[in-house]
């Protein structure tokens, strides 16, 4: 009887061990197994079994992008101005075993592998240089760190520079700076603002005076092309009363000829002429002798009326 339940106490015992010694590695982790104190395998996603007594798991590595911010470091400038930086690393762990075995606490080491290199890196640049230049830092910083951290199985994907905070008396001198910079920028732009309308204020008196002067032109033109449509139209109207005045005369002679009275008239018409000189100023008439026949003429001028009746 005691016998059996040393048999069912033993199988128990090794079926705890052999459940105890199963392991689980889960997506994005690395299991470190040693046996006897030596480095024996890494274990990565899926079922796995140890010795027991003899194999030992002395690390488990999470091989997800890590981010590490450390606090602000201090460092100087080329030109002594001493400086607060804030970085960022951003790694991710490739090798479980280099990372186990290459470097004792490979937080702290990169922590203080990124302060000394920052302060390598800024010591090389002037205070401007270093508030404008992050990119570069940060290049830098990543091409360095990676290259110390790779055989420590730690690949460095990039480096940002969070903070720079420049002394006091720095910052106070750079908002004036800035300051007076936006105050500057502020004037040109009300000069040229006052500038653009001089200018446009001058182009809109040149367009007015020439819009003047082109519709003082056009007016001039017009009343010059009004003034000679009214010369034609006086000159045709004086044609045709000439040319009225000469078809009535032709058509008066005409009729004096068909009455063949050509002398008479002649004389008749030498009387009245005669008459319009003595209703004049003249002191002195000097009569024609045709003027003797003068009584025949009206006489026979009055029988061509009569005879006309």
């Amino acid at each position: 009887m005691e016998f059996w339940i040393f048999i069912s106490v033993l199988i128990v015992f090794i079926v705890l061990i052999i459940i105890k010694n199963i392991r689980i590695v889960p997506q994005s982790q690395a299991f470190i197994l040693e046996r006897l104190g030596g480095y024996l395998t890494t274990w990565h996603v899926g079922l796995h079994v140890k010795m027991p007594f003899i194999d030992k798991v002395v690390n488990k590595v999470s091989l997800k992008e890590r981010v590490l911010d450390f606090k602000p470091q201090p460092v100087i400038t080329k030109d002594n101005v001493t400086m607060m930086i804030d970085t960022v690393i951003y790694f991710q762990i490739t090798d479980p075993k280099l990372y186990t075995y290459g470097v004792e606490n490979p937080m702290n080491a990169i922590e203080n592998l990124s302060a000394t290199t920052l302060r390598n890196i800024i010591g090389e640049l002037e205070l401007d240089g270093t508030l404008t230049s992050r990119d570069v830092i940060n290049t830098r910083m990543r091409s360095i760190l990676d290259e110390a951290t790779d055989p420590w199985g730690i690949k460095v994907n990039r480096v940002e520079v969070k903070n720079i905070i420049p002394p006091e008396s720095i910052q106070e001198a750079m908002e004036k700076q800035m300051r007076a910079e936006r105050e500057r920028r502020e004037a040109i732009l009300i000069s040229e603002g006052h500038k653009q309308s001089a200018i446009l204020e001058a182009e809109g008196k040149k367009a007015a005076v020439i819009l003047e002067a082109e519709a003082s032109k056009e007016a001039r033109i017009l009343e010059a092309e009004a003034a000679k449509e009214a010369a034609i139209r006086k000159a045709e109207g004086e044609a045709q009363a000439i040319l009225s005045v000469q078809k009535a005369t032709a058509a008066g002679l005409e009729m004096i000829k068909n009455a063949q009275i050509d002398d008479k008239v002649l004389k008749l018409r030498s009387l009245e002429s005669f008459e319009k000189a003595a209703d004049g100023q003249a002191t002195k008439i000097i009569i024609p002798s045709d003027i003797q026949n003068l009584a025949g003429v009206v006489t026979a001028i009055s029988d061509i009326g009569k005879g006309n009746k």
